[in-house]
């Protein structure tokens, strides 16, 4: 089969796709054929040497989508579409670069069709991301007011998505003056310029704080951001898109104002309960991914490009059609 094997950290125009035998299926795990994946900032920075717990060589990729190539001793059945993401996939274990990958079965879900699969593809970490954010850490509900900081990203445009269609205000951000009309058309009821002014601004429309906060810049704006939250709202930071995973001269006291919730997610666990409801969510009210950009994996190295550029709005996508 075709795969992306990294052997160590690299740039991106050292990812080549090269043959490597199937896996052999055993007890336990299952075999899907890949039909297509989206890559994630996590891999970007596996591949960038950050992440210390990965051992190389490995095939990277965190998610996928495909069928049930070899249902080994599970319930699933040959040619069932299915999804899975995180759990050690392209860390622990051989990931999604690649045209089959054997998974743990209890990590694989069935997924409806009716779908592209590039489509598919753009759901799993992205809306399980800013589904649960929103909806299992931050209880956003009709009517609150959510600031998104990060929100030309992937996740911010899903979480920009998914709120809108529950009925609340979305103030949006971007650190790219270009990128604010694209923020309007993607329905942000206000899009803000993430510059020295930016808590001005935020003050102005809101003087006593937004209802809900989703940080996705991170570190770097998560003291700023923290200030912004309204009594008794609540801030959730999911991503570190400041590329800083760290903060310094932390202090709770100082830092979190008196009566303001903070949290975090990370989509380290599945909930597949979790999983179905998002799923069913997007079905109900036609949301259509935003993705940027749709690569074969030959053209693996032009995708982490894309990324390491921030210049895409919306998910990559790598397809094996």
């Amino acid at each position: 089969m075709k795969a992306v094997v990294l052997e160590g950290a690299c740039a991106p125009e050292e990812l080549k796709v090269r043959e490597v035998p199937i896996p052999e299926v055993k007890p336990g795990w299952v075999l899907i054929k890949i039909r297509a994946f989206g890559i994630n900032r996590s891999e970007m920075y596996t591949r960038q040497g950050h992440s210390p717990s990965v051992q190389f060589p490995r095939i990277i990729g965190i998610e996928c989508v495909g069928e049930i190539e070899d249902a080994s001793d599970s319930t699933f059945q040959k040619g069932q579409h299915v999804a899975s993401l995180m759990g050690g996939l392209g860390r622990e274990f051989d990931g999604s670069y690649a045209e089959y990958v054997l998974i743990p079965s209890e990590q694989v879900y069935l997924i409806p069709g009716g779908m592209e699969w590039t489509t598919l593809a753009a759901i799993p970490e992205m809306y399980y991301t800013a589904y649960a954010s929103l909806f299992e850490s931050l209880q956003l509900t009709k009517g609150e007011v959510l600031l998104i900081r990060g929100g030309t990203s992937s996740v911010g445009l899903a979480a920009l998505q998914l709120a809108k269609s529950v009925g609340a205000t979305v103030i949006s951000t971007t650190r790219d003056s270009g990128k604010l009309t694209y923020l309007q058309q993607a329905g942000a009821d206000l899009a803000l310029l993430d510059d020295e002014h930016f808590t001005n601004k935020v003050v102005e429309i809101a003087p006593n704080g937004v209802n809900k906060v989703l940080e996705l810049i991170g570190t770097v704006t998560l003291k700023e951001s923290l200030k912004l939250v309204s009594e008794r709202g609540i801030l959730c930071m999911s991503g570190i898109l400041g590329n800083e995973w760290t903060l310094d001269s932390f202090e709770p006291l100082i830092d979190i104002p008196t009566g303001v919730f903070f949290t975090a997610f990370t989509s380290e666990v599945i909930k597949e309960t979790v999983l179905v409801d998002l799923f069913n969510h997007i079905k109900d009210h036609a949301l259509i991914p935003p993705i940027a950009k749709v690569f074969k994996l030959e053209a693996i190295a032009e995708a982490h490009l894309l990324m390491e550029s921030n210049s895409a709005n919306g998910k990559i996508v790598i397809t094996n059609e």
